[in-house]
This record gives structure tokens, sequence and C-alpha cells, in this order.
């Protein structure tokens, strides 16, 4: 495979998974408005195994949370990184040199939101304070991954990377 069929295959990649990314952005921000519009404090989660449909709303708001996040930092950054010659190595690395090309905010906020993405997957909690602060915080961090999303969805790839 000769480098230029190869870095085809890269943008291919990219401009796939930043459409992915795109479609992944409007779900979650549908989702997380509708939550903040039916009570922007979640206080229905005192009764949450009374409301079906609330419950699914918080569950398809968890799983688009943690979906884009997903494909952000585990797929597209990684993406772009090769597509751009720039090393791939641990998340943090990761993490670390996307915040200093520009494409992250911060590290310490997706570290954040990737720790209330494994706690809101992992440990469905029975403490509903604990709950609702997570929730919220998720909520607050919605915005984040909107940016980062815009920050991958304005990059012009060269005629020449591709």
């Amino acid at each position: 495979m000769t480098e230029h069929h190869s870095n085809q295959n890269l943008a291919a990649r990219f401009d796939h998974l930043r459409r992915i990314a795109i479609k992944e952005r409007e779900y979650l921000v549908y989702t997380a408005t509708g939550l903040m519009q039916t009570d922007p404090q979640l206080g229905w989660l005192d009764a949450i195994d009374k409301n079906a449909e609330l419950t699914e709303r918080l569950d398809a708001f968890v799983s688009r949370f943690c979906r884009l996040q997903d494909t952000l930092g585990d797929k597209l950054l990684p993406a772009y990184l090769r597509l751009q010659l720039e090393p791939v190595g641990t998340v943090l690395d990761n993490l670390n040199r996307a915040e200093k090309l520009g494409l992250i905010p911060s590290v310490v906020d997706w570290i954040e939101a990737r720790s209330l993405r494994n706690s809101l997957v992992h440990e469905y909690t029975e403490d509903i304070m604990l709950l609702r602060q997570s929730i919220l915080r998720a909520l607050a961090l919605v915005p984040m991954l909107e940016t980062v999303t815009k920050n991958f969805e304005t990059i012009n790839l060269l005629p020449d990377t591709i």
C-alpha cells in the first residue's frame, strides 16, 4: 500500500468518525436539553422508579454522553493525530497533545467527564443525591463536548494530507 493510499484511508476514517461525532453531539444536546427543560434540578430522580419515561431519557442521556466521549477521545483524536503524523500514545498523552493543539479546552475537564462516564455506566447508584450530582455535573460538561466536536468539525484537511 502506498503512502498516498494509506493517507486517503486515514482521511476517510477521520471524516467518517467526524460525521458520527457530529450526529452524536446533536443527539446528546437534544437529550440534555430535554432533561433540563423537564426539571433543571432533576427533582424527579427522587421517584425515578415510578417514571419509566424519564428513566429512559436519563438512560439515553448517559448513553449519549458516554458514546460521544468515546468517539471523540478513543477514536477521532487518535485518527486525527495519525493523519497529522503526530505520535499516538496513552490516552493521557493524547489528551495533553489535544489540549496543546487547541482541540480540547482542558485535560482536567476531560478526565472529570471520563470519570463521570465510568461511574454513570458502571455504578448505577442507589444514592439518589450522588446520582443527581453526577448527572448535573455531566450536564454541565456537555458544552465542553460540544466545543470539542465543533473543533474537529472545523478541521480542514489539506489536499496533500489525503
